[in-house]
């Protein structure tokens, strides 16, 4: 296959050759202009152009920018609109000011490894930054996908996101759940801490919980919708991530005598103030106006009565370790917590498995019934 280079100017190149005919078997020529210092170094971008078209990996120029390109595949990606909504706002705080204007060919390895340092030296978390890396990584690969670009400069071909230490998990532990029910008592957010603590509840779970999803008398409680809360917009309702996220499970003692009571208390107020009685879909835990109330504003509540040391996605964390310290399988775990599987359930709680397997041997000694080993002659 040839080519031929034309000057354009003092440090501009023409350089032209052919792609392979086409189905109809006209064959195209493409021109394309390289800035470069001399002859020798136009001869080898064309070198490098018709190798390319060779093994198949020649990539037509395209002007589009880093940050338009970005911006349409967040708005082609099925994900929801609390997921897009992150996602758009990534790319208007961290992406676009620093890689947006670049053209989307452009952009090199060393590109994003300045990024990732402009990003961390402005005061974000690894973890922040590790989340903005995802959002470029997976328009990349979509680039590479539609022919755009011919490898990744990011993820598995280019460069990875920097390395973070996860938010430590705090756990409530047993010796202090005493005392956090006894704080409990008297703060308003009582009953929907107790959900996230025995139930295992995610706070938008909690809050988007109705009344005709719980059966009191069979103490069962159903997991239907979370809150969607997005900035600058009323919170809604929304299902679960995944079909895991959907699903019933047993309420403890406790936790049925909390909602009896909070039942109760809210039946008494409709009274007094000549409302009747709810609809049997009413709101568990409404705003005081009646509508859904934002899951950060509970967690700040929580913050607020100062009830124990841990933040309140914590409590759902500590729900799992009771789980685990009373030999429940990970299944049933994952199951109640809404993970989709229990690998997910694994990755998330093994350092809260204990390090022995005192376990098993107890399980063997029950299965023998402590009978002692018989003596070989």
């Amino acid at each position: 296959m040839k080519g031929n280079i034309t000057r354009r100017g003092k440090n501009s190149w023409r350089i032209k050759f052919d792609l392979p005919p086409d189905a109809d078997g006209k064959r195209k020529t493409v021109y394309e202009t390289v800035r470069c210092a001399g002859i020798k170094e136009a001869r080898v971008e064309l070198a490098k152009r018709i190798a390319a078209v060779g093994q198949g990996a020649y990539v037509a120029p395209h002007r589009v920018t880093v940050a338009d390109h970005v911006g349409n595949r967040i708005d082609a990606w099925q994900v929801s609109e609390y997921t897009a909504g992150r996602y758009r706002g990534m790319l208007r705080l961290y992406i676009a000011p620093h890689v947006g204007s670049t053209r989307l060919q452009d952009l090199t390895i060393a590109d994003v490894e300045t990024w990732h340092r402009k990003l961390l030296k402005s005061g974000l978390s690894a973890g922040t930054v590790r989340n903005a890396h995802a959002v470029l990584t997976r328009a990349l690969r979509d680039a590479v996908r539609h022919g755009i670009l011919a490898r990744s400069v990011a993820g598995r071909d280019g460069e990875t996101a920097p390395s973070y230490a996860p938010e430590e998990m705090k756990i409530i532990g047993s010796d202090q759940l005493d005392a956090v029910m006894v704080k409990l008592r008297d703060t308003k957010i009582r009953t929907e801490a107790m959900l996230a603590l025995f139930c295992g509840l995610r706070a938008g779970e909690v809050l988007a919980l109705r009344w005709d999803a719980v059966d009191l008398d069979a103490k069962l409680l159903h997991v239907r919708h979370t809150v969607l809360d997005i900035k600058r917009q009323a919170p809604t309702l929304k299902e679960p991530k995944t079909k895991a996220g959907r699903r019933s499970l047993t309420l403890p003692d406790v936790v049925v005598e909390a909602l009896r009571h909070l039942r109760r208390r809210q039946l008494e107020d409709r009274v007094a103030l000549g409302l009747g009685r709810p609809e049997p879909d009413a709101l568990v835990f409404p705003s005081t106006i009646g509508g859904l109330r934002r899951p950060g504003v509970l967690s700040h509540d929580w913050r607020k009565a100062k009830v124990a040391d841990v933040r309140f996605h914590d409590l759902r964390h500590t729900h799992v370790s009771m789980l685990i310290d009373a030999g429940l399988d990970l299944v049933t775990i994952a199951k109640r917590i809404g993970h989709k599987n229990a690998k997910v359930t694994l990755v998330t709680y093994a350092h809260l498995f204990r390090p022995t397997d005192s376990r098993a041997a107890d399980a063997i000694n029950a299965a023998l019934g402590a009978k002692p080993v018989p003596k070989t002659g």
